[in-house]
This record gives C-alpha cells, sequence and structure tokens, in this order.
C-alpha cells in the first residue's frame, strides 16, 4: 500500500536537506490520510494513519514503510484501540 500508490491516491515527499535520509511522506485518498516520517538515520519508520471523515488515528513502527502503514491502517480500521 505505502510502496505502491494506486490511482487516485495523492502523494507527496519531502526530505531534509542536510540529511536526505530523513525523510517526510504523505499519502491520501477521500477516506484516509498516511503521514510516513523515517527515523533520523533513514532504518526505520513511522506511520500515522488517519480516518478523514472522524479523525480517529494510529501509529505503526517498523524497519519497511510499507509494513508500518500497513500496522498503522490494520489498528486504525480493524479494532485497534482508537485515538
Amino acid at each position: 500500500m505505502a510502496e505502491d500508490p494506486t490511482p487516485g491516491r495523492a502523494v507527496r515527499g519531502l526530505h531534509e536537506e542536510a540529511n536526505p535520509r530523513h525523510r517526510l511522506r504523505v499519502e491520501h485518498d477521500p477516506h484516509t490520510l498516511l503521514v510516513h516520517l523515517s527515523d533520523e538515520d533513514g532504518a526505520g519508520w513511522t506511520t500515522i494513519a488517519v480516518d478523514r471523515a472522524t479523525r480517529r488515528w494510529e501509529v505503526g513502527q517498523t524497519r519497511r514503510q510499507s509494513d508500518a502503514a500497513c500496522e498503522a491502517y490494520d489498528r486504525l480500521y480493524d479494532g485497534g484501540p482508537g485515538r
């Protein structure tokens, strides 16, 4: 999901000028906003998934961006604790 954008999903990315391995990536579609933050050394990712209608959110953290996105998304829509 996070690695291969699907049609209708907008993707934007930024990186720190002095440290290009420190990145921020944002994806969104009509239902969900995903904010991906790389670790300072680029070795892992934190993803925040936000339901656009309710503003509920969940977080996933792993070494791979796509895994962090799936973790956050699954928690948000598959009965995670909710925030």
